[in-house]
């Protein structure tokens, strides 16, 4: 049985790098406790993030656990797997601009294999892991094969869609110097989407689309509530600018 949510603690201002875009990340903040499997969190905590940014932090990686949890509550699923497959899925930073933006699951389940066969795991237990991190992604396009997989996948989505998703949008907008919306065409009425020069164009590139693509019974329904959030923001936004 996955383990109750936990909630990480608060970091100081101190920790900005020069890139204010990039912070380091402190896995004390973690609760290695509140992992079903916590000496095995204890181990892995510190390579859950090369890098951090304001939406893929210590934050991103408790509220993704608080879904697996809730989420394999209702469909089961091994927590051997989802507990590492959670720490790791985002060990990796690759900056969303980059040409190998969709290569970055892939890096971290190969960054998970070494770190799992160097604590001594059977092939398939990291293979399992692996899976699991390299198909979570959205850019990768692997589908996921085993419920583990299916599970990390729709519990990282749930982060990306609601108020959460609205707030990470917005965070990662504002960090690349996006502008919030085009004041000649906020809706992109008559245009191309671009949401690399405008965060609201986010909604429709990748936001909107996430919420058809739940994969367990639980994801699903835990998405139907944010989608309605996202979608109620979006519509309110337009309204308030137009």
């Amino acid at each position: 049985m996955p383990s109750p949510p936990f909630a990480p603690r608060p970091r100081s201002p101190s920790a900005l790098l020069a890139n204010p875009a990039l912070r380091t990340y402190h896995p004390v903040a973690m609760q290695p406790d509140d992992f079903p499997r916590p000496d095995l969190a204890r181990a892995l905590l510190p390579h859950a993030f090369d890098k951090v940014d304001a939406a893929h932090d210590e934050g991103h990686l408790a509220r993704v656990w608080r879904n697996v949890a809730r989420i394999a509550a209702e469909e089961g699923g091994d927590a051997d797997i989802l507990v590492p497959a959670t720490i790791l899925h985002d060990c990796v930073w690759v900056d969303k601009a980059s040409p190998d933006r969709a290569q970055a699951s892939r890096m971290a389940a190969r960054k998970a294999e070494t770190l799992l066969a160097g604590l001594g795991w059977s092939a398939p237990a990291i293979a399992a892991v692996a899976h699991a991190i390299a198909a979570h992604s959205f850019s990768a396009g692997i589908p996921p094969e085993t419920l583990e997989a299916r599970i990390l996948r729709d519990a990282d989505r749930l982060d990306a869609i609601g108020f959460i998703g609205v707030a990470r949008c917005f965070a990662l907008a504002g960090a690349r110097g996006a502008a919030l919306y085009d004041p000649a065409d906020p809706a992109g009425a008559a245009r191309a989407a671009d949401d690399g020069a405008f965060a609201l164009d986010h909604f429709r590139t990748k936001l909107f689309t996430l919420e058809d693509g739940f994969l367990t019974g639980a994801g699903r329904r835990l998405a139907a509530t944010r989608a309605a959030r996202l979608h109620s923001f979006y519509d309110g936004l337009l309204d308030e600018i137009r």
